[in-house]
C-alpha cells in the first residue's frame, strides 16, 4: 500500500464544525485488526446527519465518517481474515465511535466483517450497502417470519413507507421478488413509474396517510416496512390485517408514535424493531447470501449515483432535506 491515501476528516473545535479531505498514513487509524483497502463506500441518511454536524453520535474529533464499505484485506492480525480477502462492513457503530469508510484504508475489528459472497461484487455489496442490509432485514421479517417462525397465514398485501428512499426502495424490490402485492408509499409524485417499475403494483401519495389515525381502520395490510415513524406508521399500524408484522425500522419523518393498543390485542399486529447495527455475523452471512436473488441488480442501478469524495459535500445536505432519490455510493478510488 502507498505510504499516503485519502480520508475524509470531521473536525470540531468549539463551535466549529469542519469536513476536509485530508492525505493520511495508516497510524491515524487507530481501531481494530484488519486493514481493509476500501474500494466501495455509500451514503446513507445517518452518514447526511453525521456530515452535518456529527448528530451527537460522534464522540471524539478528529474522526472518519462512514458507516459501512466494501473492500479487500491487506492486513491481517484476526486469523478469520487474511490478505485478499473481499469483505463487507455495515453497522457496529463503524463510522460512528469508530472510524469508517470514508478512506482509502479502514482499519476495524475483524469480529465486524463478513466475507463477501462471490454472488454479488464489491460494488453491488454498496449498492445495497447498510440500506439494502437493513432492507433485506424488513422485507423477510415481514414475510418470511410470519409465515415460517410464526405459522401464519401467507402475506400479499404489504406497504412499504419512504419508498422512494434507499432503504424503501429496496425493500419495495426484495418484497416483490419474496412474491408479495406491493404498495409503495412517497412523497414524490415523479417516482411513480421508478416505484412501479422496480415492483410495485401500487404507488400512493404520502399525505394518504398523514391524517390522525384511528385505534383500528379497515384492514388492508398483511404486512408492512415503515421507514419514517410518526403520523404514517401509526396509521399503517391501524389498517394492518390480523396477525400482520410491521418491519420499522426508521424516523425519517418523526421519532414520535401516537398510537393505541387495538392493533395488538385486537388483531395479533406485531411492531418489529429492526436493528441493522448489531445484527449477528450468522443472520449477515444468510441475507448477504440471499442478496443476488433477491435484488435485479441491473435495474437497480438506473437509480445508483457513483460520487467521490470531494462529492459528499454536496449531496448530504440535499439527502437531509429529502431531494435525493435512490443510492449513492462512494468510489474511494476516484
Amino acid at each position: 500500500m502507498s505510504s499516503q491515501f485519502k480520508a475524509l476528516i470531521l473536525n470540531q473545535e468549539g463551535e466549529n464544525f469542519s469536513r476536509e479531505i485530508k492525505s493520511i498514513d495508516k497510524s491515524f487509524l487507530k481501531h481494530g485488526d484488519v486493514l481493509v483497502k476500501v474500494e466501495y463506500s455509500s451514503l446513507n441518511y445517518k452518514d447526511a446527519l453525521i456530515l452535518k454536524n456529527g448528530a451527537r453520535l460522534v464522540k471524539e474529533f478528529p474522526h472518519i465518517p462512514g458507516i459501512d464499505f466494501s473492500g479487500v484485506v491487506e492486513e491481517s492480525d484476526n486469523n478469520k481474515f487474511k490478505k485478499g480477502d473481499e469483505v463487507i462492513l455495515t453497522g457496529w457503530r463503524v463510522g460512528e465511535i469508530y472510524f469508517g469508510g470514508y478512506s482509502q484504508y479502514a482499519k476495524v475489528n475483524g469480529e465486524f466483517l463478513v466475507k463477501k459472497p462471490k454472488s454479488i461484487s464489491l460494488k453491488e455489496a454498496m449498492i445495497l450497502g447498510t440500506a439494502g442490509f437493513t432492507a433485506l432485514q424488513c422485507s423477510f421479517t415481514t414475510k418470511t417470519t410470519r409465515e415460517v417462525l410464526l405459522l401464519g397465514n401467507k402475506v400479499n398485501n404489504v406497504i412499504v413507507s419512504g419508498a422512494s428512499g434507499g432503504v424503501g426502495s429496496m425493500a419495495v424490490m426484495i418484497l416483490n421478488n419474496l412474491g408479495c402485492d406491493v404498495t409503495a408509499v412517497t412523497g414524490k409524485d415523479n417516482n411513480r413509474d421508478y416505484l412501479k417499475s422496480i415492483g410495485a403494483k401500487n404507488v400512493i401519495n404520502t399525505s394518504e396517510l398523514m391524517k390522525d389515525s384511528r385505534p383500528l381502520d379497515k384492514g388492508l395490510w398483511d404486512g408492512a416496512v415503515d421507514t419514517v415513524g410518526g403520523k404514517v406508521l401509526e396509521n399503517i399500524l391501524s389498517q394492518t390485517k390480523d396477525g400482520g408484522i410491521v418491519s420499522a425500522c426508521g424516523n425519517a419523518a418523526d421519532i414520535k408514535l401516537n398510537t393505541t393498543v387495538m392493533p395488538f390485542i385486537i388483531r395479533g399486529v406485531k411492531l418489529w424493531g429492526i436493528n441493522s447495527v448489531t445484527a449477528s455475523i450468522a443472520r449477515r452471512q444468510f441475507l448477504w447470501s440471499e442478496a443476488s436473488k433477491l435484488i435485479n441488480f441491473e435495474l437497480l442501478n438506473k437509480s445508483v449515483k457513483e460520487i467521490t469524495l470531494d462529492e459528499l459535500n454536496n449531496i448530504f445536505s440535499k439527502m437531509l432535506k429529502g431531494e435525493t432519490t435512490g443510492r449513492y455510493i462512494v468510489n474511494l478510488n476516484k
